[in-house]
């Protein structure tokens, strides 16, 4: 048997309204549409496996960014500073590139 995450979604109507958003937004990055989508899904009580299955990402990865939601609502969706030395080069790898 399943077991069901300790973590349930209740939204705010604006947590819906901004998530509804940012899910139908073809130009923003595929990482912060496929995590809205599947925060909107676990508002509608879905479980992170039925989760996985629709957003094509794993469980587990599924449960990360419904904790990190729950705990610290939008604000958890976004991306973390990471460590090490940052870019230096355009994300495009196109002209203009420095390498180091």
């Amino acid at each position: 048997m399943p077991r069901r995450s300790p973590y349930q979604i209740v939204l705010t109507a604006q947590e819906k309204k901004q998530l509804q958003k940012r899910a139908g937004q073809y130009t923003a990055p595929y990482r912060d549409v496929v995590r809205a989508k599947a925060i909107l899904l676990a508002a509608q009580g879905a479980e992170n496996k039925e989760i996985e299955k629709r957003v094509d990402m794993p469980r587990e990865i599924v449960s990360k960014w419904r904790k990190r939601f729950f705990e610290k609502r939008l604000a958890g969706l976004e991306e973390r500073p990471r460590s090490g030395r940052p870019r230096v080069f355009s994300p495009s790898g196109g002209r203009g590139a420095r390498r180091l």
